[in-house]
């Protein structure tokens, strides 16, 4: 049994029967906009690396390599476990391990410099995050889906090493402009934010038009509690991991951020475009889900790091600098 035979025979599982075929205009116009944003997104956070930064942390690669094993260790099994407590149906299960295979998103670098982490860190994680996805996304995915019937030979994988290809040749492009042409990368980052909040919200729309009548078959009480606890404990976990390998404080909070990050625009892409209509139904909708979860829990941890800052003792304060310097020399 494959996944079209499954998502065919499952109404109430996912909700594809009856959703618009892949030719309908507003079907293909939203697979445009999911590459376009992908593609954009990819370009400006090329446009922020700068190669003497990669290399110097590629020299030192401690902390890239943690978040690394966190990235693609803690968040593929984190999907895997949650989709399996929870009993979840072949689509709804290879929605939530293609979120948790994803490499880091974008946001983790805001997020880290929110939590007064390390951006430099922050950038050139996402950037490595992206290249290992190359290899690891697919093998991963290959893995994890053995333990759902009908996802074994069902994946993409195909479309999905194209996606990241072109993830990877977007960030290319932005790490050329601001390296050969670094005087233009500011110019293409206010010009890639515009282009990709009209992109985000036409896509937003367009999207609720096409699966309005299947909303209510994402916002089940499995799908919110799976997108509400992977980034929760991919925050969590990725901290643990830091701490336990004696990284700095800074460096703890950017893996932090890192590992429980997901490039939603990938995953989108990846769901929208890879998959037929009526395979994944609504279930592309995933992603929003969990960066909507995803954003409230950095927000609450960066409030709770601000506050235990603001009120913090300034002798404790000043240790907490010098073990921290220490710590990272």
């Amino acid at each position: 049994m494959n996944l079209t035979q499954v998502s065919a025979g499952n109404v109430s599982g996912n909700g594809s029967v009856g959703f618009p075929n892949e030719l309908s205009p507003l079907n293909k116009a939203i697979n445009v906009l999911s590459i376009v944003i992908l593609f954009v997104t990819m370009i400006s956070l090329g446009c922020t690396m700068e190669i003497y930064k990669i290399k110097a942390h590629l020299l030192k690669p401690k902390g890239v390599g943690i978040a690394l094993l966190a990235q693609f260790g803690v968040m593929p099994l984190t999907a895997f476990a949650l989709a399996k407590a929870l009993r979840m149906d072949p689509v709804k299960a290879v929605a939530v391990l293609i979120c948790g295979c994803c490499p880091g998103g974008n946001l983790s670098n805001i997020f880290s410099l929110a939590l007064k982490g390390d951006m430099n860190l922050s950038i050139v994680m996402t950037t490595c995050s992206s290249i290992a996805a190359l290899v690891l996304m697919p093998l991963l995915l290959f893995v994890y889906s053995q333990g759902f019937s009908g996802l074994e030979s069902a994946v993409p994988y195909v479309r999905i090493v194209y996606a990241l290809v072109l993830t990877l040749a977007s960030c290319s492009v932005g790490i050329a402009i601001n390296h050969y042409r670094p005087r233009y990368a500011p110019v293409v980052m206010k010009v890639g934010l515009t282009v990709l909040i009209i992109s985000s919200i036409a896509a937003f729309v367009l999207s609720g038009i096409l699966a309005k009548d299947f909303m209510w078959m994402v916002l089940t009480p499995d799908v919110l509690a799976v997108g509400a606890l992977m980034p929760l404990i991919g925050f969590t976990l990725g901290y643990v991991m830091s701490v336990m390998c004696r990284l700095s404080q800074q460096y703890c909070r950017t893996v932090s951020m890192e590992t429980g990050c997901q490039n939603i625009q990938l995953c989108v892409a990846i769901l929208k475009v890879t998959f037929a209509p009526d395979v994944i139904g609504p279930m592309f909708l995933f992603p929003l889900i969990y960066i909507t979860f995803q954003c409230m829990e950095a927000l609450l941890l960066t409030l709770c790091f601000r506050c235990y800052r603001a009120f913090k003792p300034p002798a404790e304060e000043a240790v907490g600098v010098r073990s921290e310097e220490l710590m990272q020399a």
